[in-house]
């Protein structure tokens, strides 16, 4: 199916306040069904690579939003705290969600912004004119990532979009390649990899302390049933049909990001290929007849999507890799967040750390409050320092402030930023992959490199204060 005739389909769906499953299946992204040979097809370079790209320094950045419903107004706050921040457009075609957030920033004694999304879900496209607009953020349901953020940079803004990237092979390299063309930023914003313990474990390998890395798990394991009772607006009443249409890894980005960087995935060492395993659909089902009475329209669902998915990857120098995904199952929250050298090993949830030579021994964990003299140690500066604005404007214990006053800093002084758009892609297409492993009785698939080639010389990210 064409873009345009997608793009029509899901206006539709979206301008009825939900994104159905008809709709969902109108995609031509179902990878699930593409050949193995399509999807590793690696298309032409046309720009220039965006490994270390960093735009001019910006005295100022005028910031607009497209989405201010579930993520969109906690990026907006920030936005309005840190300095060199103007807040100049706000588009959503939920107008309770449109109102509020002029609100916010009316509240904080700015001007009022302007406002688009009157017009539909394609009004976005008429804030993206605006000459006076620098950077817009994106959080809207995922089907829009990828068409947005190509328009922003076609539009000659740099684009940050919520998780994950796009969910299509076809989609990131569209991505990957307006933004070599356009010589523009798109950043996935992976906030998870600026939580106080992801950065002081960066911290803590790159100072070699756990030796040389062989082996990382990440996760997202989040019971997140209590969204399908969200029918008319919110992420349920869109995100509840991927599960219905899709079974793979559907959201591996938020334990994969911290673990990539640690590893230098796409900077010093890629993905080379996973095999991909999915448990039966079950518990979505089951909650459905537990929640919802008799004739609801959620009890007939029939969902597709295994409750857990287990993804393995090999990288070209050899590490492994294990990514898991859980958003069904009554099970306490946790992203794993373990890394494994040859001197000692971190695992997450809760923190416990082995370093051979610095803990007691080597068959017993650290942990609970004896860890506070590792994060005193290996605390990373750039927590250290914004550790008291982290904490009072919040956003998953500080990590999305951390993150936005990042992005506005090297954007400000002309910096790169910690994300590039090659690592949005790799980490993102651990999903479709993991969809075409599933549907393929896990056969092992090609991980595509993005950087075609240039990871080899793309310098990890460093230790920044």
């Amino acid at each position: 199916m064409e873009r345009r005739e997608f793009l029509k389909g899901a206006a539709v769906a979206a301008g009825a306040g939900i994104l159905g499953a008809s709709a969902l299946a109108q995609t031509k992204g179902n990878d699930a069904n593409r050949k193995r040979e399509e999807l590793l097809r690696v298309p032409a370079r046309k720009g220039k690579y965006m490994g270390g790209f960093a735009a001019p320094a910006m005295d100022r950045i005028r910031v607009g939003f497209i989405g201010v419903g579930a993520r969109g107004p906690g990026h907006l706050a920030h936005a309005l705290v840190i300095e060199g921040c103007e807040v100049v457009a706000i588009c959503d075609t939920h107008k309770p969600s449109l109102d509020r957030a002029v609100k916010m920033v009316t509240d904080a004694g700015r001007p009022a912004p302007k406002t688009f999304g009157e017009r539909g879900p394609e009004d976005f496209r008429r804030m993206l004119e605006m000459k006076d607009l620098d950077v817009v953020y994106i959080c809207t349901p995922w089907e829009w990532h990828a068409p947005m953020a190509i328009a922003a940079m076609r539009a000659g803004k740099h684009a940050l979009v919520e998780v994950p990237m796009a969910y299509t092979v076809e989609d990131m390299w569209d991505i990957v390649n307006t933004s070599e063309e356009t010589q523009r930023h798109c950043m996935m914003l992976e906030n998870v990899n600026y939580g106080r313990e992801e950065l002081m474990v960066l911290n803590l390998v790159r100072q070699g302390r756990l030796g040389e890395l062989l082996h990382g798990e990440a996760a997202y394991i989040h019971d997140l049933r209590g969204q399908m009772h969200e029918i008319d607006h919110g992420t349920g009443s869109w995100r509840t049909f991927h599960y219905a249409q899709r079974n793979g890894n559907l959201y591996p980005t938020h334990g994969l990001g911290p673990v990539a960087q640690y590893m230098n995935i796409d900077r010093g060492d890629r993905m080379d290929y996973l095999t991909s395993v999915s448990s039966p659909s079950m518990a979505r089902a089951i909650y459905a007849r537990t929640a919802f009475p008799e004739g609801h329209p959620r009890r007939d669902i029939k969902f597709q999507c295994g409750d857990i998915n287990t993804t393995i990857v090999k990288t070209v120098l050899g590490r492994t890799m294990m990514i898991q995904w859980d958003e069904q199952l009554p099970r306490p929250y946790t992203r794993h967040n373990l890394i494994q050298g040859t001197n000692g090993v971190w695992t997450g949830f809760p923190g416990r750390v082995v370093i051979e030579n610095e803990t007691p021994d080597t068959h017993s964990w650290v942990q609970g409050s004896a860890l506070q003299d590792h994060y005193k140690k290996y605390d990373h500066p750039l927590w250290v320092r914004l550790e008291a604005d982290a904490q009072k404007n919040g956003g998953h214990g500080g990590m999305d402030f951390i993150m936005n006053w990042r992005v506005m800093y090297c954007l400000r002084n002309g910096l790169p930023l910690d994300q590039n758009v090659y690592e949005g892609a790799s980490w993102s297409v651990i999903a479709p992959l993991s969809e075409w492993s599933v549907a393929n009785r896990s056969q092992s698939i090609d991980v595509p490199d993005f950087t075609r080639g240039d990871w080899a010389r793309t310098e990890p990210l460093a230790i920044v204060d």
